[in-house]
């Protein structure tokens, strides 16, 4: 055979394995057959946690509790086991003897194997060595692992794993949890920092009949029963500002947003963001609004303003740079686009230093500026800055600029290379806006596949008159990521999108 296994031979590996998951499906049938289904319990009475437990542990002593959990390891000597039980809330461990609980429950427990779910009534106490503990007085098996945990000291270390099987890293790596504690700490700071300032949270549709409100290619679905082909949202823009017409003059939705884009450490298809329109206001205010959010989420939840993130040392405390795009070109290319006159110079200024505008996209003097920034401001940009003035061809609903019809009342927040978030004063004419979807209708039928669509209703909603508006886009799994110190999205999303194994 030259040492080649056959098709009916396995590995050792494979061998080993299969044998532990049989061991533990025939201590789960002779559990059955005894009466001890695990799986036949409903329900657990619950009266503390490990966390509750340490952090008040003098008040407690020697009272009674219930606590469950999956057990983590087990230290069999003699008559006694120490075992390490983890819950929500950390780990604790148990001393279970046999003299305690009873010959025939130790014999049963003593079956018990890691990743095993228990309950467990007992007293507090702390043992000779001083570790604090549960006295066991009654073990009870409420759920049974039939799959065994990767290994003590080597842990669930395969990131794309990992990302796929959330529910063994949140087990094995319980740091990981602290991640998404922050991220729900996030989104209730920003629900009452909104709340607190007058915003009504509101909810719009996912499915739409039109793609718009951003630059990005949209999931297409099918609705059975009207028969119509439908776009989940690439943004909540439109909707909102629609109710932003209809009076409601401070309007928030946190929500989920779809894009069948490219998938990097920077960018998941399906990702969280918060958009808030006000009414009298402009993209100034946004600015104002922005800085305090994200300043103050810092200090409430990491305690201060300093933060780490991706190998660098950021400042949150406020007072953030606003600086206009042509500024930031010319800051750090040193071409002036201001003193540039036309289009085709524009091209050529931006050719001259290697960089190149998108097939899709018009040669013209506002896509020229903001490509030599996407491709050689951007990346230089680590403090808290905010990026002001956008050229009119890259923001197509945002207003004009009194000053220089030719940009936006636009900015965006970058921290650390990384974009944070977009706001405008709102365009509220419908007759510039018209013809901005006009332009981006052009640009699809060109076939860019990201440029936006005429939104007929839209219009309609402007043509009865929307007052001057701010808004603000944010995205919650950038923020995130710069408050817990990720270098991926998927670091910061519970399920990322994975491609399938097979």
């Amino acid at each position: 055979m030259n040492g080649e296994k056959t098709g009916g031979e396995r590995a050792p590996q494979e061998e080993n394995l299969t044998e532990l998951l049989q061991i533990r499906r025939d201590k789960l049938k002779s559990l059955q057959e005894e009466g001890h289904d695990p799986f036949q319990i409903t329900r657990y009475p619950v009266t503390a946690h490990s966390a509750e437990i340490k952090e008040r542990f003098d008040e407690m002593e020697g009272t009674q509790v219930s606590i469950a959990g999956r057990l983590m390891s087990k230290r069999g000597m003699g008559k006694v086991t120490f075992c390490d039980l983890q819950d929500g809330a950390g780990r604790i461990q148990l001393y279970v003897r046999r003299d305690e609980v009873g010959e025939e429950p130790y014999a049963r427990f003593k079956k018990v194997d890691i990743g095993d779910i228990v309950g467990v009534k007992g007293t507090v106490f702390r043992t000779q060595r001083g570790e604090m503990s549960v006295r066991a007085e009654e073990v009870t098996l409420l759920s049974k692992s039939l799959l065994p945990l990767p290994e003590k000291f080597h842990g669930l270390t395969d990131k794309e794993l990992r990302y796929r099987q959330r529910y063994v890293d949140l087990i094995v790596n319980p740091e990981v949890r602290r991640n998404f504690e922050i991220r729900s700490r996030f989104i209730r700071h920003v629900r009452a920092f909104l709340d607190g300032r007058g915003y009504m949270e509101v909810e719009t549709p996912v499915l739409n009949t039109i793609s718009g409100g951003a630059t990005a290619r949209p999931f297409i679905t099918h609705h059975n029963t009207l028969d119509i082909d439908m776009y989940m949202r690439i943004a909540t823009e439109l909707p909102l500002k629609r109710l932003i017409v209809g009076g409601i003059e401070r309007v928030y939705e946190i929500g989920r947003i779809f894009r069948n884009e490219g998938m990097d450490t920077k960018h998941n298809p399906e990702f969280t963001t918060v958009e808030l329109y006000q009414a009298y206001a402009d993209f100034n205010d946004m600015m104002d609004l922005f800085e305090e959010l994200l300043s103050s989420a810092a200090k409430e939840i990491l305690g201060g303003y300093q933060v780490r993130w991706q190998g660098e040392d950021i400042d949150l405390t406020p007072g953030w740079p606003r600086l206009p795009m042509h500024e930031a070109v010319k800051q750090y290319t040193g071409i002036d686009f201001m003193a540039i006159p036309g289009d085709e110079e524009a091209v050529a200024a931006a050719k001259a230093i290697g960089v190149e505008l998108p097939e899709t996209a018009d040669k013209t003097w506002g896509n020229a500026l903001y490509e030599v920034f996407d491709q050689r401001v951007e990346e230089k940009l680590v403090q808290p800055t905010f990026i002001t003035m956008h050229p009119v061809d890259v923001s197509p609903l945002a207003k004009r600029s009194p000053a220089d019809p030719r940009l936006t009342e636009r900015f965006e927040l970058f921290i650390c290379r990384n974009e944070m978030g977009n706001a405008f004063s709102e365009l509220n004419d419908p007759i510039d806006q018209r013809q901005r979807f006009q332009k981006q209708v052009e640009l699809r039928d060109k076939g860019d596949e990201e440029a936006g669509m005429m939104d007929e209703d839209f219009i309609t909603a402007l043509e009865y008159g929307m007052p001057p508006t701010g808004g603000l886009g944010i995205g919650i799994d950038r923020c995130v990521m710069l408050l817990t110190d990720s270098d991926s999205i998927r670091d910061v999303i519970l399920f990322p999108t994975m491609k399938p194994l097979d």
